[in-house]
């Protein structure tokens, strides 16, 4: 059995590029996963307040990454109150 790349899945499966924004869109799902539940709001109100569609919000619910690009997921999380922030390392 071989270990895979500490970074994640992802970075096993995919070209370092798409495995770098695959994360990153990862990550902010997880946070507006957890902002809905935390929050305790409806699927209606939820999209109200970030400005979408309910199907959206049930689509972040569900963790359906790929209906999600990064740009969007950025201003949906801003809108959110999460403050998105990038870091580099080397």
């Amino acid at each position: 059995m071989t270990k895979g790349d500490a970074r994640g899945v992802f970075y096993d499966l995919f070209s370092a590029e798409q495995a770098a924004e695959l994360a990153m869109r990862a990550t902010l799902l997880r946070g507006l996963q957890a902002w809905l539940a935390a929050s305790g709001i409806t699927q209606t109100r939820a999209a109200a307040t970030l400005g979408t569609t309910q199907a959206r919000i049930s689509d972040i619910k569900r963790g359906r990454i790929e209906r999600f690009s990064l740009d969007l997921l950025v201003r949906l999380a801003g809108r959110a109150g999460l403050r998105p922030e990038v870091r580099l390392a080397a």
